[in-house]
């Protein structure tokens, strides 16, 4: 039995091109307490993606007040 080299691999560019497109976002929260004194707490919030594609979600959940200048 012979192994196949898969042809269909993604470059690196291929796959940073498709989240820039579609966009990805991380969130994160973690707290930390000892008999309930909170020692430490860490919140993050990381979105990646172009500006083109932000610019269309951020108008659409309120984000943003689009000036008719950004209009397409």
């Amino acid at each position: 039995m012979a192994l196949k080299k898969s042809t269909d691999a993604s470059s690196l560019a291929e796959v940073l091109d498709r989240i820039l497109e579609k966009g990805i976002v991380i969130d994160a929260w973690a707290r930390v307490s000892l008999v309930g004194i909170e020692l430490l707490s860490i919140e993050a919030r990381v979105v990646i993606a172009s500006v083109e594609t932000w610019l269309t979600y951020a108008e659409a959940v309120g984000l943003l007040v689009c000036e008719p200048i950004c209009k397409k």
